[in-house]
């Protein structure tokens, strides 16, 4: 029947028993007659036709009406039942008491219960009926009572056992409940229904302890199961509930609070094994942990911090009578020690904590005091193996100038007991935490020990005494360390200047050197003296194309000029012996130069004494080792350094081999892959600076490619830094003519977007599958060949099939760029890391009469293609390959440089464009890159940003690129 909502009507909800999901709630309403009074006209409502009763609803209404919707038969068969069968088939399957499911009955009860639960406090100022069985939804009201009952548990033992009940009382009323035929409408908080009248009660009452008795007077408990029943039953009632009893005592308790927290060692898992060093003493196992647990202690009664509960009962009997001691706790204070644990770092979950052991007691060691204060006392559970020492532990370092090192002197103290500097240097390097102390006790070494001290214990060697000694170029990490207040220094005052090396004296140039120095050029030679001075290794950094080469002439003027100081070696790839030789005749014509190359040298090292240089090539250094390890050379510098970067390399070890007074590096990337790269270079330059390689790799480089870690990214570069002198383009601006960076983007063809589509659908599969089976370590290999075949058909799919005949909407851009800058008398630099693209462009160069140089790998005279392109006007493009010509070229004539394609490592390409924007360069620098779009390419070109994240602090460029790459990289490249 249906009812106007235009007329007076009122809701109601009236509830039903399902035989199977128990008490259900359904939403009616009713429309009234003229006095106000319910009609029979009525309607079921629910949430999809609420809105239009709107006017007599309120906010608890929608939601009763939402939740009793969501408890309907249909709704819950339909939430459960897999196969959609009809509602009552289901239930009567579901439930059946011999093939039925439980855990599915289990989970309906629990969805009903959890509604009923939420729906019975919004019941409040609502009308409550029972349903009839014509279903009438107004058959017979229930009165919803607003104040709230309260329950007293009566227990009374005697000889044979103890009786228990319950009584209810209402506005201090008893209730009489028992054989009323009130029923239970929520179990938890309890709601029950009595004489047409819903009760609610206090203390939020569990029904289960009501229900037994609706039609029973009471439970008899026997004697032989009491003490079970008194401590898991009638303890919690105690504790939460009035109780009456009358044949044992109730006593409630005050105390005060004290708070404990315990510490032991984490028990480890039968797979760990028990790890000892060559002497026989037990290594902490790096993953051994502490156990923290937090116990409030009230008189002698002791309880976890897990349960926070405002009474506790502890059940206490003697002879044959039982005490309930009931303890009242002081949830406010437990609650702000749990809290104020947290603040120190100790993050509690269920009363516990564990800590890496170190960690651990680092954290006892910085709040140990805080916890005295604030009243935690900390105490070791006696039940582990070892006794640990809770003293104070300190490190007192001194640092004192000898002759040609420093002289690190410590002492160690836990407690009472001091140990020797050599042992804990042992124990730090060798990463082990515990030591045992005279007395047996297990003191853990600091945690910032570690931190602070590894470098220092690593680098030193050990001296007289058992002291430890410290080359003198780690005078930065003794500046850091007395800086930190982690020791005390006492220098001369020559060291003193080398410790303020910022500051650093003006030299006077050379007389023989015929050139000028820009301001930061004669810098540079201030900061190559001054290393001269102290006898120390330097790498000069520069930026491309900022005159490393004429900053390190004027240093070779500045040593030999008038001073036998014997023969200086110049190391350089084959492809720059040419441009030296020019600089050197330019700058520094006095310099006795030999050029130690070709087939014809004459292999005799006595003729090395009568020149000032000496210059060779890295090929040849390798072949020559026995003849020229034997000469001592007054300096070796290596000229684009990072060929040495691989420190297993035959030629990294060949130059280690090589004897000199005085060291010296140029490069422009002193890192082109991993940190690595830089130790093997600092190694050669200041052997010792940077410790072992095992040491080098396990104290920087994971840490920082690995972990990002900044801490360890500036404790390196406080190392390197009065070794390391890099200058970038944009400090010395002024210098420069003016740098403009183009992304051209190129539309492909259609037979090139077919092509690419292709290999990305068959490369994708591919590489996915291999990845999914063996992970990205195992699949680079993959992901390199098909990225690679990727970028080749991005420039033109003819680099990867050579029977492809057809167009290439990036060729058709570079043609187009080209003859434009052309016919404005432009030259133009052409990079690609693909000779093959290179052969394509030089293709139709030819076809449309356009003269041109080329260099690639296989190029004889590079030279003369580099005069060709400087000083012949007709040549207007110069064809480069990526690899041979990003070292070593002044092109300087060039105005435009065109980068075909992106490489992975942003710093080749920006070494490629420094070939026309350096020192010389008059003109504006225009630089276009050519992306083809929705391509690998236009994809790299944005991970390019994201992945250069190895610090610029330590002048890299980024990490070897795929090696960077995730599994989600990698889909996106090939999406």
């Amino acid at each position: 029947m249906k009812v106007s909502p235009s007329q007076s009507f009122q809701i109601i909800y009236t509830l039903f028993e399902h035989q199977y999901l128990g008490y259900l709630f359904e939403s009616f309403v009713i429309q009234l007659d003229s006095e106000g009074r319910l009609t029979f006209s009525h309607q079921n409502i629910s949430a999809k036709n609420a809105k239009e009763f709107d006017k007599g609803l309120d906010e608890n209404d929608y939601e009763l009406i939402k939740l009793m919707d969501s408890m309907q038969p249909d709704v819950v068969a339909k939430k459960y039942d897999r196969k959609k069968s009809k509602p009552d088939d289901f239930f009567l399957k579901c439930f059946d008491e011999q093939i039925g499911d439980q855990h599915a009955q289990q989970e309906i009860k629990n969805y009903v219960e959890r509604r009923r639960a939420k729906i019975m406090p919004l019941m409040h100022g609502k009308r409550l009926f029972e349903m009839g069985n014509d279903g009438e939804p107004a058959w017979k009201e229930i009165e919803v009572l607003n104040e709230k009952a309260s329950v007293l548990f009566h227990f009374r033992r005697n000889e044979e056992n103890t009786h228990y009940f319950p009584t209810i009382k209402y506005n201090d009323e008893k209730i009489e409940f028992q054989y009323k035929g009130a029923y239970i409408l929520c179990n938890d908080p309890a709601y029950i229904v009595i004489e047409n009248k819903l009760y609610s009660f206090q203390k939020n009452v569990d029904a289960n302890k009501i229900k037994p008795f609706l039609n029973k007077k009471f439970i008899a408990i026997p004697r032989k199961i009491e003490d079970n029943y008194y401590n898991k039953f009638v303890a919690p009632l105690v504790a939460s509930f009035d109780v009456y009893a009358k044949g044992f005592d109730i006593k409630t308790e005050t105390a005060e609070i004290k708070p404990m927290l315990y510490f032991s060692e984490l028990a480890s898992n039968g797979n760990a094994m028990e790890l000892f060093d060559s002497n026989g003493n037990r290594a902490v196992d790096s993953e051994s942990k502490i156990l923290f647990e937090l116990k409030f202690n009230y008189g002698n009664h002791h309880y976890s911090a897990e349960h926070l509960k405002e009474v506790s009962v502890h059940v206490e009997k003697e002879d044959d009578q039982y005490t309930f001691h009931r303890i009242k706790r002081n949830l406010d204070k437990e609650k702000k020690f749990v809290s104020f644990l947290g603040e120190t770092g100790l993050l509690l979950k269920h009363a516990r904590s564990t800590m890496e052991t170190a960690k651990a007691f680092s954290w006892i060691q910085n709040t140990k005091k805080l916890l005295e204060d604030s009243g935690i006392t900390l105490k070791q559970n006696g039940k582990g193996e070892k006794k640990y020492f809770l003293g104070k532990s300190e490190m007192t370092v001194q640092i004192k100038e000898n002759i040609d090192w420093f002289d690190v002197h410590a002492v160690i103290k836990f407690g009472e007991f001091e140990i020797p500097f050599h042992i804990i240097r042992n124990y730090i390097l060798k990463k082990k935490h515990e030591i045992e102390l005279p007395n047996g006790e297990i003191a853990v070494i600091p945690e910032e020990w570690f931190t602070q001290y590894s470098e220092l214990m690593a680098f030193a060697d050990v001296g007289e005494e058992e002291s430890l000694q410290l080359q003198k170029h780690h005078i930065s990490l003794v500046k850091d360390l007395d800086e930190s207040n982690l020791a005390h220094l006492q220098l001369t005052n020559k060291l003193e200047r080398l410790r303020d090396f910022d500051a650093i004296e003006d030299y006077e140039l050379p007389v023989g050197f015929k050139g000028e120095l820009r301001a930061y050029q004669r810098a540079g030679f201030n900061w190559m003296r001054f290393l001269n001075e102290y006898r120390l290794g330097g790498c000069l950094a520069d930026d491309m194309g900022l005159g490393k080469t004429v900053q390190t002439l004027a240093l070779l003027q500045s040593v030999h000029q008038g001073n036998d100081n014997g023969t200086s070696l110049l190391v350089m790839p084959t492809s720059l012996i040419y441009n030296w030789e020019k600089e050197a005749e330019k700058f520094t014509p006095e310099l006795k130069i030999l050029n130690y190359t070709g087939v014809k040298r004459v292999k005799d090292p006595k003729r090395f004494a009568t020149y000032d240089l000496v210059i060779t090539s890295y090929g040849l250094i390798r072949q020559d080792i026995d003849l020229l390890a034997d000469f001592h050379f007054n300096y070796i510098i290596l000229d684009e350094s990072q060929v040495i970067k691989n420190p297993d390399s035959i030629i990294s070890k060949c130059v280690r081999d090589l004897n000199s007074s005085y060291k010296l590096i140029l490069t422009g990337t002193p890192i082109e892959n991993t940190t690595m790269d830089l130790w093997s270079q600092m190694t050669f330059l200041n052997p010792g600076l940077l410790g072992g390689k095992s040491f080098f790799r396990n104290q920087f480089q994971l840490p920082i490619e690995k972990k990002n870690d900044e801490e360890k990214t500036k404790k390196l570069y406080t190392i390197i830094k009065p070794f390391l002198l890099r200058r970038h383009k944009s400090q010395v601006a002024t210098d420069l003519p003016e740098k403009i960076e183009n992304v051209r983007y190129c539309t492909m063809s259609e037979a090139q977007e077919e092509a690419y589509e292709k290999v990305k659908s068959a490369y994708r599969d591919k590489i996915m599958e291999e990845i999914e089976a063996g992970g990205i370590g195992k699949s680079q290999f993959m992901i390199l060949q098909g990225l690679t075949k990727l970028r080749q058909i991005a420039n033109h799919p003819s680099l990867a099939d050579e029977d492809y005949k057809e167009d290439s909407g990036k060729l058709e851009d570079i043609s187009y760029m080209l003859e434009n800058a052309i016919n404005k008398n432009h030259k133009i630099l052409v990079f690609s890391q693909f000779v093959k693209h290179l052969k394509i462009v030089s293709k139709y160069l030819e076809e449309h009469n356009i003269k041109y140089s080329y260099l690639d790998g296989s190029t004889k005279d590079r030279q003369k293609e580099v005069e060709n392109f400087q000083n012949d006007e007709r040549i207007k493009v110069f064809l480069i390959s990526l690899k041979a010509g990003g070292l070593g070229l002044n092109l300087t004539e060039a105005e435009y440089v065109f980068l075909l394609d992106p490489w992975w490592n942003p710093a080749i390409e920006a070494q490629a464009i420094d070939r026309a924007h350096r020192i010389g360069q008059k003109n504006k620098v225009f630089t276009y890159r050519f992306i083809t779009k929705n391509t690998v390419e236009e994809k790299i070109l944005q991970l390019q940003q994201s992945k250069q994240k190895l610090a610029d602090d330590l002048i890299t460029t980024e990490e070897s690129f795929v090696k960077t790459l995730t599994k989600a990289d990698i889909a996106g490249l090939l999406d």
